[in-house]
C-alpha cells in the first residue's frame, strides 16, 4: 500500500526487480510521520471483531473461513491479539495468539484442536503463511515504531486525498521482507496501501486497506484488507463485518492457557 506504466507483474515476468523510487530518503521526516501515525491510535483499550477470510488461488477459485478476533492495547508494550476460527469444520476451534513487542521478538502461538496442542511459532518461521493465506505471521503484529527504520520518500495523490510515501525497513533479522513501502493518508495517517519486498528486494505482495470507518469519534479501522501475492497469483481478503470497543477484555483473555478454552 506508483509508477503504473510498467506493472509489477510485467517486471517480474521479465526477471527484473521492481524499483520505482530513486529519490533521496528523509529518515527524520519518516520517523516523525510514523510517530504521528502511532500517536493517533493510542487509548482505544480493547476490541472484538467478526471477519470473513476469503482465499483465492491463481485460477480464482475461492474458499472462505469465518473467524473472531479480539485485541488488547498494552501500555508500555505491543498489543495482544487472539483469533479464533469458527468455520469451516476443518479449521473450527483453531486459535492464534499474538503478543507484539516493540523491541523484543513477538510471541506467537497456534492452538490445533485436532491434536489438542499449542504450537509456538518460532522467529524463523514468522514469514510463513498464516493458515494458508497470503498474510504472513509477521503481518499480524501490531504497528510498533521500534520495529522499523523509516524513510520519507515523497508525497503522492491517493484516492480523494494525498498520501505520505514511507519506506519501512524491518529491524528483525528474521523478517521475510527486505522493506515495505507504505502509503499513509495525510488526513488521518492511516495506511491505504503497503507493498512488501522479499529478501531479494523484489516486489512480493501488495496490501490495500479500504472502507475505513471511525470509532469512538477518533479511531479509524479498515473493513476490507486485500493482500495480493504478485509472485504466485494468489490473494486473500479480510472482510470485517463488525467491530466493538470496550468489551471488557483483560490480559487473562490473552494468556496461553486461554487458547485451549476458546469456543
Amino acid at each position: 500500500m506508483r509508477n503504473y506504466l510498467l506493472t509489477p507483474l510485467l517486471l517480474i515476468s521479465l526477471g527484473l526487480a521492481w524499483q520505482p523510487f530513486s529519490l533521496a530518503a528523509d529518515e527524520a521526516k519518516g520517523l516523525q510521520i510514523a510517530k504521528e501515525r502511532k500517536s493517533r491510535d493510542i487509548g482505544w483499550g480493547d476490541s472484538e471483531s467478526q471477519t470473513t477470510m476469503v482465499l483465492r488461488n491463481a485460477a480464482g477459485d475461492e474458499s472462505r473461513r469465518e473467524m473472531r478476533t479480539a485485541a488488547l492495547e498494552v501500555q508500555g508494550d505491543g498489543d495482544k491479539g487472539l483469533t479464533i476460527f469458527d468455520e469451516p469444520r476443518d479449521v473450527r476451534g483453531t486459535a492464534f495468539l499474538n503478543h507484539s513487542h516493540p523491541t523484543a521478538e513477538d510471541d506467537q502461538w497456534l492452538y490445533l484442536p485436532a491434536v489438542k496442542r499449542v504450537k509456538r511459532i518460532a522467529s524463523r518461521n514468522k514469514s510463513g503463511p498464516f493458515m494458508g493465506s497470503e498474510f504472513a505471521y509477521e503481518d499480524l503484529s501490531s504497528f510498533e515504531i521500534e520495529k522499523y527504520r523509516f524513510n520519507y520518500l515523497q508525497d503522492e495523490p491517493c484516492g480523494d486525498s494525498n498520501c505520505f510515501v514511507l519506506e519501512q525497513i524491518p529491524a528483525d533479522e528474521f523478517s521475510g521482507y527486505s522493506k515495505s513501502i507504505a502509503w499513509l493518508s495525510q488526513q488521518h495517517y492511516q495506511p491505504v496501501k503497503v507493498e512488501y519486498y522479499d529478501r531479494k528486494n523484489t516486489l512480493l505482495k501488495t496490501l490495500t486497506l479500504q472502507d475505513y470507518r471511525q470509532y469512538l469519534d477518533k479511531y479509524w479501522r479498515p473493513h476490507k484488507l486485500s493482500m495480493v501475492n504478485h509472485q504466485t497469483g494468489k490473494s486473500t481478503d479480510l472482510l470485517i463485518h463488525k467491530i466493538e470497543f470496550n468489551t471488557g477484555r483483560t490480559a487473562a483473555d490473552f494468556d496461553t492457557n486461554a487458547l485451549q478454552r476458546v469456543r
